[in-house]
């Protein structure tokens, strides 16, 4: 199983240590998974300009086709002015419209404010369900106030952080189980 994990800002600390630590449970929990995180602070992602994402070079390439091979997604999200980041808005402008069809996708999301809590279900959910992914129905949202010195320093958080971490792998396997039960039901 291939699990992208996705910090997707080019600013600020919390969303990368969120997804650092997840990315952290993930491969210890689970050693046989094949774990990416991609960093988008640390990439130079090109601008969607509508090509097919197989045409893209250098990082942009990279994270078009890690994600399009990818099994299950675990999407770290700063909330910015009531909204994702641009940055991770153009990963999903790169990619096709059903770009994430047969994919598992969850959400970390970090926000100053808990009145930025539903962002994620105004604006994340609806874009992976319009590009057909299988979305994991609760999601971890971590306030400035959890964090202290680039760590998170809520139990609850990293409680809910490996939850999540158990319903993503868990939810993608059972997916995984699903389409080869359906695909074998054809002789060709």
């Amino acid at each position: 199983m291939k699990v992208v994990a996705i910090a997707g800002s080019i600013v600020g600390s919390k969303t990368k240590t969120a997804i650092q630590y997840a990315v952290d449970l993930l491969s210890n929990k689970y050693p046989e998974l094949d774990v990416t995180l991609l960093d988008l602070a640390e990439l130079d992602v090109q601008f969607s300009d509508g090509r097919n994402y197989l045409d893209y070079q250098g990082d942009t390439k990279k994270v078009t086709e890690s994600i399009m091979e990818a099994d299950a997604l675990i999407i770290g999200t700063p909330i910015f002015q009531a909204s994702i980041p641009g940055t991770l808005k153009n990963i999903f402008d790169l990619l096709p419209a059903a770009g994430l069809e047969n994919k598992v996708a969850s959400m970390i999301v970090t926000a100053g404010s808990q009145r930025h809590y539903l962002i994620p279900e105004q604006q994340l959910k609806p874009i992976l369900g319009y590009m057909k992914a299988q979305v994991v129905q609760r999601y971890v949202f971590v306030e400035d106030v959890d964090f202290f010195q680039k760590e998170i320093k809520n139990d609850d958080v990293k409680f809910r952080i490996e939850r999540l971490i158990e319903d993503t792998v868990t939810l993608t396997r059972t997916y995984q189980k699903v389409q080869a039960e359906k695909e074998a039901e054809y002789d060709f």
